[in-house]
């Protein structure tokens, strides 16, 4: 008889490819495995009509599935990665990290082939995502950007029925539910860094899961688990999250870890950039060295200024 492993997940399209992808990825490697999957919603699915920013971002997306984590209804909670928070609940950890997906965000414009350069002056442009917003602001001043939730079928409708010239999604959500034909152009990572975490999938469990653990472990990516913890490391020096435009990526290379990361003003006029180059074998040094930078270059005040704002409200 095949032992029985139970998946959380949230029941939104990408949600469901996510947890459909690791159960099938589970059961190629582990052949007397029987993968099945409960629903769970969270306060992020459930609240549509107001910016991320505007609720809070501690757990948003996850808390709910960790609850039943913690309760023993589930065996493993699948995430995008970018929405899980750095600091994982007490009895919880993060066990295993999918291969990574391209990473980059990309434009759907009305015009096939629009960049981010060449979208209209004084064009409107959808995102709900801070981070996108003040790179894209740094980049072109003139565009007024509005805020866009929802799933990603959802804000390709949106955008579809409305008069706005372009959204930015991520590549890998678009391109999962099989969505490329609305991509105008790939936004470079040196233009826009992507998100903490972004195209990767973190399987989160129970510490003392030993089964769940053992099994996930078949599935686990090391290069991609490397440079997130990276990106994560920094974004834990931080304290960032979506109410903080951040973005790192990390790429592992032959001769070492590449970190790259920005900190900006949401308005766009201000922008911290750095990148360094660290040890594969210590991700986590390489993260606070280069958070420790981009405060000293004078990233501090812009975080401090967004934290005191978004306490007042």
């Amino acid at each position: 008889m095949k032992k029985k492993l139970i998946i959380g997940s949230r029941s939104s399209d990408l949600a469901l490819w996510q947890t459909n992808y690791v159960k099938s990825q589970i059961e190629k490697y582990n052949g007397n495995i029987e993968v099945l999957t409960k629903l769970v919603n969270t306060k992020g699915d459930k609240i549509l009509d107001v910016a991320l920013s505007k609720i809070g971002d501690k757990g948003l997306f996850t808390k709910e599935l960790e609850v039943e984590l913690l309760r023993g209804n589930i065996d493993i909670a699948v995430h995008s990665l970018k929405d899980l928070q750095t600091l994982i609940p007490e009895g919880l950890k993060l066990a295993a990290v999918t291969k990574r997906h391209d990473v980059e965000d990309v434009l759907i414009a009305k015009k096939p082939g629009t960049t981010i350069r060449t979208l209209p002056q004084e064009g409107t442009v959808a995102t709900g995502s801070l981070r996108r917003r003040s790179q894209l602001k740094y980049i072109r001043p003139d565009i007024n950007i509005i805020d866009l939730r929802g799933n990603v079928l959802t804000r390709i409708q949106k955008f579809l029925d409305s008069d706005w010239d372009a959204i930015i999604l991520a590549r890998a959500g678009v391109e999962r539910l099989k969505l490329g034909r609305y991509i105008s152009s790939f936004i470079n990572v040196d233009d826009i860094i992507p998100a903490v975490g972004q195209g990767a999938l973190g399987i989160e469990i129970k510490k003392d899961n030993k089964f769940a653990d053992k099994v996930v472990q078949s599935i686990h990516h090391e290069n991609t688990s490397i440079a997130v913890t990276a990106e994560r490391t920094l974004l834990k020096a931080l304290e960032g999250g979506c109410q903080v435009p951040i973005g790192a990526y990390a790429e592992v290379k032959a001769n070492g870890l590449y970190l790259s990361a920005t900190v900006g003003s949401i308005d766009g006029k201000t922008q911290y950039k750095k990148k360094i180059r660290g040890s594969r074998k210590e991700p986590q040094k390489a993260g606070e060295i280069l958070a420790n930078e981009l405060l000293k270059a004078g990233a501090k005040k812009i975080l401090d200024e967004i934290y005191i704002t978004s306490r007042s409200e």
